[in-house]
């Protein structure tokens, strides 16, 4: 998502005007304009929108939201062997 912080920027810019303010790495925004769950589905929005959603889910705690990646589970070796061929005989 560090690639895509400037496009949020200005996604949230664009939604709800100067109450937005970009610090270094941190994004914040006046609370008294909007509520934070609000910002939530904002911020759920944009992950939907630039096909995100699979990658990264929004979290949200107090008064503070987090972006954070999908961790992926490694397939066991009995998945990845599939199914044996049927060795039924057929009597035709």
């Amino acid at each position: 998502m560090k690639d895509e912080k400037e496009r949020l920027y200005d996604f949230l810019i664009s939604k709800l005007g100067d109450s937005v303010s970009k610090k270094s790495d941190e994004i914040t925004v006046d609370t008294r304009t909007i509520s934070v769950a609000k910002f939530k589905q904002l911020v759920n929005k944009f992950d939907y929108r630039r096909n995100f959603i699979n990658r990264y889910w929004v979290e949200l705690r107090k008064d503070e939201i987090r972006i954070n990646t999908f961790t992926r589970r490694e397939e066991s070796k009995e998945n990845k062997k599939g199914t044996l061929p049927s060795i039924i005989k057929h009597g035709f």
